[in-house]
Order: structure tokens, then C-alpha cells, then sequence
């Protein structure tokens, strides 16, 4: 629209809608290149789906890979991401992405308070694959001590998801986690390390009322948000933007905002980011496009509630084109839904448990169905095509007394954690044999003893004949690297048994805005609308609907929105990063 309304106005060079890791990436990089950036969030509070999420992002060719020694060419991981995208492989995009990536971990890590830690052992997920990649192609935020950021900035950050920590105590993937999982086991190590984490965390609530010691994704938002702070960033939570700005010429100038205050327009001299986290809480959206979801309301997102498509209703109302044209339109992700005392619904992911040995998912039928090592969206995509229509869309994991008190069964702890509490709730479904819990669970029973006996037989001999289960290092890096001959295989035989219900989710959509490989937003005559960029999940995915690794919602999150900061200061090289402006330079620490 073209603003004719007497609104009171602020003027930026940069506006960035959404303040997640695409819209803080954008903001940085534009601060850091000296130009004045608004950023403005819809929540009460920043971060988005990102601090909610684990922290990783692929990023291949990143100088914490080569500093350890490990040197790919950007044709190794083309060939992986052809052979696993198919016909949905975009060159252009992917390109750009592989182009810009290094650079952009480079340049956080070296020059903003967002320093990385490399995911050595993270692997690709599908692993027999040409190009698949064994370590190195993922970073992490490297921990930090939220004392570290001013605590006007600290209020507006969004706290872990309550499911995904302990207590409200983030634990981060790699040795963190398992020393946490070998003082289940008795570790006198992993006792003390879990005793003074969870000694501190107490503390932290007692002193700040929140979780101080941040890791996964409120430690990349943290850096961010603390990186934005020290450049000046001007960021406005509880402000939605309303309506696009546009010139005479087409070329987006700003948005419409509610503020607290009240109406207000935002004027941008150099163009808008739409970074507003897609549309997984969209219900019309999803009731159109994700399968076998009737009503829209069969499916569980992991993202904030805000995260409802408002950026890309926004872009198609200046002409941009929304695009389906992806192999999923969202990041499946296996979810239970855990019922609380006081009525309200909390929302699992089953990132971990699938993987490790003694445990197995299964339909109504009580027949597996899947590699249940292999990534979450596999899981979820198997489980949508093995549902006949008309059926709901759900399975079980089953595991046995031993797993339960060694390994997390969806939201249930190992030792020393109690059982009762989720037992008491319906969440966990225990029966003494098999046939109980079938029958409780609805499972057929005659199934169930049949794919647990032939299962068990194989995962004796480490073999799994059926999914080959174990047979990347993807599937044995997530089982348990004690347990022998394959560490994601085990029996399950000791009784009691143990099951939780499992249904369909996502970490985000994958069906977005199309835009070019300088994250500039396309009309449907595939032209580009000057002013305007898209990066996170408002972007369509480069990845076109698959999921071939890890972090392949962050890593290209990140990219474009260092990418679309960098064109909208028109910085040409990526020597000129090391360019600051006087604010920039007392950044990094």
C-alpha cells in the first residue's frame, strides 16, 4: 500500500520483520555494515521457533571444519544434495547457499558475539548416499552465560521450550547430553556434572527467575540478540507489521506497524526482511496443503504460536509468489502430546529415543514401519504413507523396563527421575506384557508379538533386515556407542512394557515465498520486487521440501539472512566483512 495516512513515522535504512535467526542474521550483518536496522517482532519476546529449536546449522565448508582439518570442495556436497533433492535440486539457490555459507560462519564467528562450536560427529542423515558428509558440515552456538547480555535485552528473550529441557534447564547435544545420560547408568562423572549444571540452574532461578546458562537455540538467539544490541539494532517486541509500503515504482519502502503506542510507519530507505517464521500454526494454510490433515488440526508444530503466515500474506499483497512447488511443505518432526494438571497441552519432539537400542515404533497393526534411526522427517513421512485414508495418523514407541530407566522415552527421564508422574498423566502406557500394553494402546496384539519377537531376534545379531537400522553413521552416532554389535539395536524383552503415542509435527514449513539466490522476494513473473527480502521459513526452502542433514532449517536461515544484509548494504566482497564500522569493532568477545 501506499501510505496517505497521518501516522506518526520512524525512519530506518533497514526494517526486519521477525526476530529469529533469519531476521537477527539480516539485522547484524546490516548493522555491522553501518546501517541503521528496526527490527520488529509480534511476540512479547524475540527469538521465534529458533530458541526453541536445537541450535545447529548445516553449513558446509565452514572454517571450523578446515580448522580442524577437514577440507571438502563444494562439489562434494553438490553431488549429496543432487542425489537427495532429485528434481527439486535448484541450482542457482543452492549455489548461492553453498557459496555464502562458509563465509557467513566466518564472519559471525570472528567478527559478533555469535562464536560456533563444530559439530565434528554430526553426520548427514542418509549416509550411503554419494557426497554424504561423516562430521564438520554443522555448527552450533557455543554456550553462553546470559549474565553476559544487558538485561533489558535478556527480558525479551524467549525462554528453552519447556519439553526440551530439565526443569526449564537446557542440556546441549553432544557431551553435555551424555554425561547427563551416563549418570542415569550411575557415572560418577556424569553424577557430578549433572549435579552441578542442575545446582547452578537452581540458583539461576532463584537469583534472575530464568534459565541463565544458555545453550542450543536460546544460545544463538542470545549472540544474536546481544550482537544486535552492541550495533545499535533498535528492536520492538509486540509490534506485528500490518501493511507493506511501496513507491510509485513497485519498490517496498516500509510497513505499517501496531505498536504498543499505537499505529506507526516505518520507513525503510534500503528495504524491508520478511523473517516472521512461516506459517506452521496457519490452520487454513496446513488444512490445504499438508497431507492427511482434514482439518488442518491434526498436526502439532513445534513453532511459537505467532508463526501463522502473517509475512507471507503480507509479501503476496505487494505481489510475491507463494510457492508450493516443494516435496513437503513442512520440517516433519515425530511428536507426544503431554497433558499438565492444569489442562494445558505440551507439545515433544522425538528427536533422540528413536535411535537408541531397545525400542522400536509401530502402527495400529503393531508392524513397524520405518527406520526409526534415521532423521525425525523421515520418520513422519514414513508414518504419513503407511496410514490408509482415513485413518489417524499416529504410532507408538514401545520399549521395555531396562530402556526406560536408561534412555528418555519421549518426555519420561531415565534414573533418577520418576516414572509416576507420567504414568499418572496417560502420557506413558504401561502393561506387564506385550498384549497389556497392546491392548491398552489399541495395537493389535498378535502384531505387536510378532514384529518384537522378529525384531528381537535380529537385534541380537545387530542386523535389521527389514529398515536396516545401524547401517550409517547417522543411525549408530544417535544408538548407544556401548551397546554392541550395533549400537541402535536391542531387544526389548524385559517386562514391564512401556508406549507413547506419537503423532505428526514439524519444526516449520518448507513452502514459502519465492526469491532469488540474493534472498530478493520474485512476483509470479518470477521478476524481482525491489525492496523487499525474505530469509527463515518465510523463504521457500533451498532445500526444496527434503531433508538431507541436520540443521537445514538454521543453516540456510542464517546464510540468507547474512546474504539479503549484505545486498541491502551493498557490501561486494566478502573481504569487505572485515570492514567495520567503530561499533562493530567492540562486538565480538
Amino acid at each position: 500500500m501506499t501510505s496517505t495516512s497521518p501516522l506518526p513515522t520512524a525512519d530506518c535504512d533497514v526494517l526486519v520483520v521477525g526476530s529469529g535467526a533469519g531476521g537477527l542474521a539480516a539485522a547484524v550483518t546490516a548493522a555491522y555494515h553501518g546501517l541503521k536496522v528496526i527490527v520488529v517482532e509480534k511476540a512479547s519476546v524475540c527469538g521465534g521457533a529458533t530458541s526453541w529449536s536445537g541450535g545447529w546449522a548445516w553449513a558446509p565448508g565452514n572454517p571450523l571444519a578446515k580448522a580442524e582439518g577437514v577440507s571438502e570442495d563444494k562439489d562434494t556436497f553438490r553431488t549429496y544434495l543432487r542425489e537427495v533433492l532429485g528434481d527439486h535440486y535448484q541450482a542457482d539457490k543452492v549455489d548461492a547457499f553453498l557459496e555464502a555459507a562458509p563465509h557467513m560462519v566466518g564472519f559471525f564467528h570472528e567478527k559478533t558475539s555469535l562464536q560456533f562450536v563444530p559439530g565434528s560427529k554430526i553426520n548427514d542423515i542418509y549416509g550411503k548416499l554419494p557426497g554424504a558428509g561423516t562430521g564438520n558440515r554443522s555448527v552450533g552456538p557455543k554456550p553462553l552465560n546470559a549474565r553476559s547480555i544487558r538485561p533489558a535485552v535478556r527480558a525479551r528473550m524467549r525462554h528453552q521450550l519447556y519439553e526440551t529441557s530439565f526443569l526449564g534447564m537446557g542440556i546441549m547435544a553432544g557431551p553435555d547430553l551424555s554425561k547427563f545420560l551416563s549418570a542415569s547408568q550411575g557415572n560418577l562423572k556424569g553424577l557430578f556434572h549433572a549435579g552441578w549444571r542442575f545446582g547452578f540452574h537452581l540458583l539461576d532461578v532463584l537469583v534472575h527467575r530464568r534459565n541463565m546458562q544458555l545453550v542450543n537455540g536460546t544460545a544463538l538467539t542470545g549472540r544474536l540478540l546481544k550482537s544486535a544490541d552492541h550495533l545499535g539494532v533498535d528492536i520492538r517486541v509486540s509490534t506485528p507489521a500490518t501493511a507493506l509500503l511501496k513507491d510509485e515504482n513497485g519498490k517496498v519502502t516500509g510497513a505499517v506497524v501496531r505498536s504498543p503506542e499505537g499505529d506507526l510507519q516505518i520507513n525503510a530507505s534500503r528495504g524491508v526482511v520478511l523473517a516472521s517464521g512461516g506459517f506452521p500454526n496457519d490452520v487454513q494454510r496446513r488444512k490445504e496443503l499438508f497431507p492427511k490433515t482434514p482439518t488442518g488440526r491434526e498436526h502439532w508444530t513445534l513453532a511459537p504460536g505467532e508463526t501463522n503466515g502473517d509475512g507471507i500474506t503480507l509479501a503476496q499483497s505487494v505481489g510475491a509468489r507463494f510457492t508450493t512447488a516443494v516435496k513437503s511443505p513442512a520440517a516433519w518432526c515425530p511428536v507426544s502430546l503431554v497433558p499438565y494438571r492444569d489442562g494445558s497441552t505440551g507439545v515433544f519432539p522425538h528427536i533422540m529415543d528413536r535411535a537408541k537400542p531397545g525400542s522400536i515404533g509401530v502402527r495400529a497393526d503393531g508392524k513397524r514401519f520405518v527406520n526409526e534411526a534415521n532423521g525425525y522427517y523421515d520418520y513422519v513421512e514414513a508414518l504419513l504413507a503407511a496410514t490408509p485414508e482415513g485413518e489417524t495418523v499416529e504410532s507408538w514407541q514401545i520399549a521395555d523396563s531396562r530402556f526406560v530407566r536408561s534412555f528418555p522415552l519421549g518426555m519420561a527421564k531415565p534414573l533418577p527421575v520418576p516414572l509416576f508422574p507420567y504414568l499418572r498423566s496417560g502420557y506413558l502406557i504401561k502393561g506387564r506384557t506385550l498384549e497389556e500394553l497392546a491392548a491398552k494402546c489399541g495395537i493389535d496384539p498378535a502384531g505387536l508379538r510378532h514384529t518384537v519377537a522378529r525384531f528381537n531376534a535380529n537385534a541380537r545379531a545387530g542386523v535389521d533386515p527389514d529398515f536396516g537400522r545401524g547401517e550409517t553413521a547417522f543411525n549408530r552416532y544417535g544408538g548407544d556407542a556401548r551397546h554392541q554389535p550395533n549400537p541402535s539395536l536391542g531387544p526389548i524383552e524385559k517386562g514391564p512394557f512401556y508406549a507413547v503415542r506419537v503423532v505428526p509435527g514439524s519444526f516449520g514449513t518448507f513452502a514459502g515465498l519465492d526469491t532469488d539466490g540474493r534472498g530478493r522476494a520474485l512476483n509470479h513473473d518470477g521478476e524481482v520486487i525491489g525492496g523487499l527480502y525474505v530469509a527463515g521459513n518465510d523463504q521457500a526452502n533451498v532445500m526444496g521440501g527434503h531433508y538431507p542433514a541436520g540443521g537445514i532449517n538454521l543453516g540456510p536461515a542464517l546464510t540468507f539472512g547474512y546474504i539479503a544484509g549484505r545486498d541491502l548494504a551493498g557490501v561486494s566482497t566478502y573481504e569487505d566483512d572485515h570492514t567495520a564500522t567503530a561499533e562493530a569493532q567492540q562486538v565480538r568477545v
